[in-house]
């Protein structure tokens, strides 16, 4: 049974991928998005921006960032009103509005937090900051009736998405689990090819995607494309 919760897409600025990240001879523009999840017992606020950085990480992504207070005041709400925060990863662009709310709880897996307090993972200021609360989980929970959090590692060890159990569907909001929809849909037809039996060669895919199969999802959002993944 689905819940009746509503889901905002926040624009919170973009960043600039160079030419030696984005495997092509072109640097790439990409944006920065959260997603705000209006449930019955709160607001959930899935990322938070694009947080401070040195100046050798500034001049290397020249980020453009929209001021998180203002991407919610578009929505009709505040910092006060966010009961819940999860980031699907802690790198600077996904969790720079985490010092904004401080006091309220963070849901972050155990082995993300460890790596983000090891250093070389994140900025330190933007995890260990004034009223921090964290709440560690280690692997898949069900953080709010029809709210499931599912590991997906691979771009971080600790990597998670949020599963929304709604009326007209299930909605997976991946974070950075894919820089795309098109990659998305790519490793989608890879499992299926697996399963007709198709001989290999085949490329390999995450195995948490038939967690997700399991979960049946409608539409799947990510934090760095304005695309949408549909079942075809």
């Amino acid at each position: 049974m689905g819940q009746d919760m509503a889901l905002r897409r926040l624009d919170l600025g973009y960043f600039v991928r160079p030419a030696s990240e984005t495997g092509g001879p072109h640097p790439r523009v990409e944006p920065v998005l959260a997603y705000l999840v209006r449930h019955g017992d709160g607001l959930l606020l899935f990322d938070t921006g694009i947080g401070a950085a040195d100046p050798a990480t500034e001049a290397h992504y020249r980020p453009r960032r929209r001021d998180l207070r203002q991407a919610l005041a578009a929505s009709g709400v505040t910092l006060d009103d966010i009961s819940l925060v999860v980031n699907c990863h802690l790198h600077f662009d996904h969790c720079g509005g985490n010092p904004l709310l401080g006091g309220t709880p963070v849901l972050v897996q155990e082995a993300e937090l460890a790596a983000a307090r090891r250093g070389g993972h994140t900025f330190e200021e933007l995890v260990d900051f004034p009223g921090a609360v964290y709440e560690e989980i280690a692997g898949e929970v069900e953080v709010r009736p029809g709210v499931r959090i599912i590991p997906t590692p691979g771009h971080t060890e600790g990597h998670q998405s949020l599963v929304l159990r709604q009326d007209d569907g299930t909605v997976v909001l991946a974070g950075q689990a894919h820089d795309f929809a098109s990659e998305f849909a790519s490793d989608q037809l890879a499992r299926r090819a697996e399963l007709d039996g198709v001989e290999q060669p085949l490329p390999p895919r995450p195995p948490w995607l038939d967690r997700l199969a399991d979960l049946d999802p409608r539409r799947v959002l990510f934090a760095h494309d304005c695309s949408v993944w549909e079942p075809s």
